[in-house]
């Protein structure tokens, strides 16, 4: 994998009345992790993300909890997308575009990314349960939401087959997490330049 000239790095901060956000990603990391967001199902959803995309990511949240998960998870969404549109620049040199279809036991689910810097999700995941543990499955697209439209990125996720919605989450995750991987690599015959015809990805 070529790595681009310049860190690919960033840190976003986020503050409101209900949640307080730190972020720091490295593009051209190892999938190094260090995330609290006081929400467990959440935490090992992004160690997925961070770990799969090889991504690094230091994730430290605090919200209102005692409310329920909803504004932690969406603001971490917001937060980790800002801090990805940062990180990838002008976004010179970078492969742009990935698909990819991942399995995990029972279950198959695509995902498909065009770092173009138009945000759109298209979302085609249903989940049987209102929940996995204390976690509501609702927040899943959430999440992605919330990513795509502060990292610029459009994104598709669709869910194939699944029985265990733990694993239809997780294969979200782990499938954004691959896609991402390939679509911020810099392509070596690129040689710099905004993989568009436009000349521009912002």
């Amino acid at each position: 994998m070529a790595v681009a000239a310049e860190p690919r790095v960033a840190k976003v901060s986020r503050t409101t009345n209900e949640t307080s956000i730190s972020v720091s990603v490295n593009l051209d990391g190892t999938g190094k992790s260090a995330i609290s967001t006081g929400v467990g199902f959440f935490d090992h959803m992004l160690d997925q993300l961070c770990r799969h995309s090889l991504i690094d990511m230091e994730i430290e949240a605090k919200g209102d909890l005692h409310i329920d998960d909803h504004h932690t998870v969406e603001d971490t969404g917001i937060a980790l997308g800002q801090a990805l549109a940062k990180a990838l620049g002008d976004r010179k040199g970078i492969t742009r575009y990935a698909s990819l279809d991942l399995v995990m036991d029972e279950t198959m689910t695509k995902a498909g990314v065009d770092l173009s810097g138009r945000p759109f999700l298209v979302w085609n995941v249903a989940f049987s349960a209102p929940k996995i543990g204390t976690f509501d499955t609702e927040l899943v697209r959430e999440f992605f939401q919330a990513l795509s439209q502060h990292a610029g990125v459009t994104l598709h996720v669709l869910n194939h087959y699944g029985a265990n919605n733990h694993h239809i989450a997780e294969t979200c995750f782990k499938a954004v997490a691959r896609v991402l991987r390939t679509a911020i690599e810099i392509d070596p015959r690129q040689a710099g330049r905004v993989p568009s015809t436009k000349g521009t990805l912002v």
